[in-house]
């Protein structure tokens, strides 16, 4: 086998084709990387260094990528008989069929013993021997062999290049390779197909592509020429020994995480490879904080946490270290008045005019600034919808992997919906789509919600807009004032937590509504500020309009990228709390996390209740306490006074000193350790007792909370009164009823 490779020998000739994928490839990688570099603008200087970087150890990453890539064409090469040979066609083949069968049972029947998998867990290991099932039925230098090779390639090719594209739609949505995002995507094909139909002109583009492969094809077609002069199955088989060597020293020695060593996240998402970091947040959509994060010992994190949860209204009910259960008492009556939350999709803070914003998007919005007790330094949990409903839902950190919202057993958990119930209320969650995509209905409708979506919308009713996400949010607010008319008529109050849909690509919204154009993110905002305030005008004429509550917040921001991997300006969000009758206006500017809203609201509205909830009432907060959650599936951020703690996988960590303007940051040395404690006492705690269960609803959680009676040497207060309002600078005391 010395000469095995010489030029003219049978191996070489007929792993030909490898190369020529493999130039191919890293041909079409090269082409995306300019181009996403292009596409980065200003976010990217082109310094030497830095394009050294993005292009090197980009190549990295795609040759990395290719080894897994090119398996299927391994496979190829490897299994296609050279000749006939003397053994009949058909006989050659359903030997090969059978052997084919036995293996895929035996790998089948294995995972089944190891794991206690059933079929349909263990369905995507079929996959690779129906694959090679067929590709005994041709040898590979006939005629037909060589056309099949040529299909094969031509697929290939158009594969890449759709991907590639893919790519490029992606960076221009959210600034990065593909991430969780595109997975949690993937498993809702029709409404994500739906939006980039809606979006795009998929149709011509999708040819474009097939003319794009063809001339790519068409230009190295000489690399895909069958020849063999007489290989072995078990020569060629060295070959296919040799790359899975390969592959397992890829997988053991290399991570998504090893090319983010700049200071600039633009720069490490060009040194990325886009396949190679789908399937590494494909891995990561389930990790254990336990076993991938900084952790300390538990009766440590939870002693801590303990501290950290403890204010001047909260008594722990137990002495058992682990039981986060407290008891929330305040001083009088509770004010039993109806609840609307809005959480608005994509609703940046920077869209506002109170912001800074001078395009006038949110005129009615800014309005209510000086009508509501607006909280003006709010920062959200997470960047998809599932994390901010999961923050007003639950009050928890954004636990690494899968929301909470998307997690197997995630039932019955002891949420702000079980509050309003205990105390009569009727709880709906109402969506506008279809509230199957990410698991929104089920997760809702078992955690003391009652779901209504798009499906509740009466046969009769006049829908003014749709898309794939939804109806137009005019017609979501219709349907909300439906059930608020409805469950008012039974003599309940209610709590409504409203999830729009309208201000999501592909930004299309009734006509003459606003004066942006259709189809922009401008309109899609300015629509929503409309749309808003058309609904607070038809709640105006409700007769329970005076009793009820409106929180208006954000899911996420518009975007996600920045220069730094947590860029904290883009998880800046507005709060509303309007209800005239019952609170006096103010502004506050006290630091504020997501999952605070919760709370916050509860004491407002001056609840006594139990709760494990994580967050605080910000008006029970003192001002050294405050802090926000910022995170991605794996980034998880703790904000705490000027300082962004970010605990990331495989133990690291990052401590940086953020510009809340920009986003950019710089790094704090020597770490404060004291705040890395607190970030991981946080995320350990919070994943650990959703793992356990610890997060589930207890019978004991409806246990009547008396308030406190009000001090003894203060004279009697009149009827609807309460603490003076918290000045704008921070004060720990409510607004005013």
């Amino acid at each position: 086998m010395s000469n095995a490779f010489t030029p003219t020998s049978p191996l070489r000739q007929r792993f030909r084709p490898l190369w020529w994928l493999g130039i191919t490839y890293l041909a079409i990688s090269f082409v995306t990387r300019i181009v996403l570099l292009v596409m980065s603008g200003s976010n990217v200087s082109h310094t030497p260094l830095n394009l050294l970087y993005a292009f090197g150890v980009g190549l990295g990453y795609d040759l990395v990528t290719f080894i897994y890539l090119a398996w299927p064409m391994v496979l190829f090469l490897w299994l296609v008989p050279t000749r006939s040979g003397r053994v009949a066609p058909l006989l050659r083949w359903l030997l090969y069929a059978i052997g084919v069968v036995l293996a895929c049972v035996l790998c089948v029947g294995t995972l089944h013993l190891m794991y206690h998998a059933s079929l349909k867990v263990t369905w995507p290991a079929i996959i690779p021997f129906l694959f090679v099932l067929p590709l005994a039925a041709f040898s590979y230098t006939s005629r037909a062999g060589q056309w099949v090779l040529y299909g094969f390639g031509l697929l290939l090719v158009y594969g890449l290049l759709f991907v590639a594209a893919s790519e490029l739609v992606f960076w221009n949505e959210f600034s990065v390779r593909f991430n969780f995002i595109a997975v949690d995507y993937l498993v809702y094909t029709s409404e994500v197909i739906g939006n980039i139909r809606e979006s795009y002109p998929i149709g011509r583009w999708l040819a474009l592509l097939i003319v794009l492969a063809l001339m790519v094809f068409f230009a190295g077609k000489r690399g895909l020429r069958a020849r063999d002069d007489g290989s072995r199955l078990w020569q060629r088989g060295k070959v296919v020994l040799v790359w899975l060597v390969l592959t397992v020293i890829s997988v053991a020695a290399v991570n998504g995480s090893m090319k983010d060593r700049t200071s600039n996240n633009y720069v490490n998402e060009l040194a990325g490879n886009g396949i190679y970091e789908f399937f590494a947040a494909f891995r990561s959509s389930h990790l254990d904080y336990a076993k991938f994060y900084r952790t300390l010992p538990d009766d440590q994190a939870y002693a801590r946490l303990r501290q950290l949860l403890q204010t001047p209204d909260a008594t722990f009910i137990s002495n058992d270290p682990h039981d986060l259960t407290r008891e929330i008492r305040r001083v009088g009556p509770e004010k039993r008045l109806n609840v609307v939350l809005i959480s608005v999709e994509s609703l940046s803070g920077d869209y506002l005019g109170t912001f800074g914003n001078t395009e006038h998007l949110t005129p009615y919005l800014d309005s209510l600034v000086d009508q509501s007790v607006f909280f003006d330094n709010l920062y959200a949990n997470g960047t998809r919808t599932v994390r901010g409903l999961e923050a007003l839902a639950l009050s928890v950190p954004p636990t690494p992997g899968d929301s909470l919202i998307r997690e197997h057993d995630n039932e019955n958990l002891f949420s702000l919906a079980d509050i309003f119930n205990d105390r009569g209320y009727q709880s709906d969650f109402v969506y506008g789509g279809y509230g199957q995509f990410d698991n929104m209905n089920y997760f809702f409708a078992n955690n003391g919600y009652r779901d209504v979506d798009r499906r509740d919308i009466p046969k009769t009713a006049t829908i003014h807009g749709q898309n794939v996400w939804g109806v137009a949010d005019e017609d979501l607010y219709t349907l909300a004032l439906g059930q608020m008319d409805q469950i008012h008529a039974e003599g309940k109050p209610f709590f409504l937590h409203i999830m729009t849909t309208s201000n999501h690509r592909p930004y299309t919204f009734p006509d003459d509504r606003v004066k942006f154009p259709n189809h922009s993110r401008a309109g899609a905002v300015a629509y929503t500020d409309w749309s808003i305030e058309d609904f607070i005008k038809r709640a105006r004429a409700k007769p329970y309009f005076a009793n009820t509550v409106f929180v208006i917040t954000a899911d996420h921001c518009a975007s996600s990228a920045g220069k730094t991997s947590l860029p904290i300006n883009n998880y800046h969000i507005p709060l509303w709390v309007y209800s005239p009758a019952n609170f006096k206006p103010e502004r506050v500017h006290r630091l504020m996390g997501q999952l605070d809203i919760p709370p916050t609201l509860l004491g407002m509205l001056n609840f006594s209740y139990r709760t494990r909830f994580f967050g605080h009432d910000l008006f029970q907060l003192p001002p050294d306490r405050e802090h926000a959650f910022p995170g991605t599936y794996e980034k998880l951020g703790y904000v705490h006074g000027d300082v962004l703690t970010i605990l990331e996988p495989q133990r690291k960590l990052e401590q940086l000193r953020p510009d809340f303007a920009t986003g950019d940051a710089t790094p704090v040395q020597p770490l404060n350790q004291s705040l890395v404690d607190d970030a991981v006492a946080y995320y350990q705690i919070a994943s650990e007792q959703f793992k356990d269960g610890k997060l589930r609803r207890r019978p004991s959680d409806s246990t009547k909370v008396e308030p406190l009676p009000p001090p003894a040497s203060s004279a009697p207060a009149p009827a609807g009164s309460a603490p003076a309002p918290a000045s704008s600078t921070g004060s720990a005391t409510p607004p005013a009823y």
